[in-house]
């Protein structure tokens, strides 16, 4: 199936089950409690937005001053940025992946995940790649000779 088919289906599709969701769950639970739930999630997605974008930025600072390449920090910094926009957005599907893609653990288990099936290859090639041995250089200067 092509790539683009999924996406729409699932652009589709997300907004959908979320509605479904809320109005299930504010039948159960009341519309004032589902709304502060929500509320709350996103004011909570802020915050671990906040302190695991900084967590992953100090790490990938760190790898680097130790002169590794920061593969893992480099698929998690996205991961933190989806997580942070998926908790903002309203709903509890929503919330779900994004509690995946921002709690320490999962986080750290998906983009292992992603590196490993080689669905991320930019980073892998990086990963990979060996080290290129320095060309041979010849320094001179040039000057055209007049005919």
């Amino acid at each position: 199936m092509n790539i683009f088919r999924i996406i729409l289906i699932v652009l589709l599709s997300v907004p959908v089950v979320e509605i479904f969701l809320l109005v299930q769950v504010g039948g159960l639970i009341g519309v004032f409690p589902t709304i502060i739930l929500v509320i709350g999630t996103g004011v909570w997605g802020a915050y671990l937005f906040h302190t695991q974008g900084l967590n992953t930025w100090q790490r990938l600072q760190n790898t680097l001053a130790r002169g590794e390449v920061p593969t893992q920090e480099l698929v998690e910094g996205p991961l933190v940025l989806l997580g942070g926009v998926l908790l903002l957005t309203p709903g509890f599907v929503t919330d779900l992946a994004g509690l995946v893609c921002l709690l320490p653990q999962s986080r750290r288990w998906l983009a292992h995940y992603l590196l490993e099936q080689g669905l991320i290859k930019a980073v892998m090639a990086a990963r990979q790649a060996p080290a290129r041995e320095e060309e041979s250089v010849i320094e001179g200067e040039f000057r055209k000779a007049d005919d």
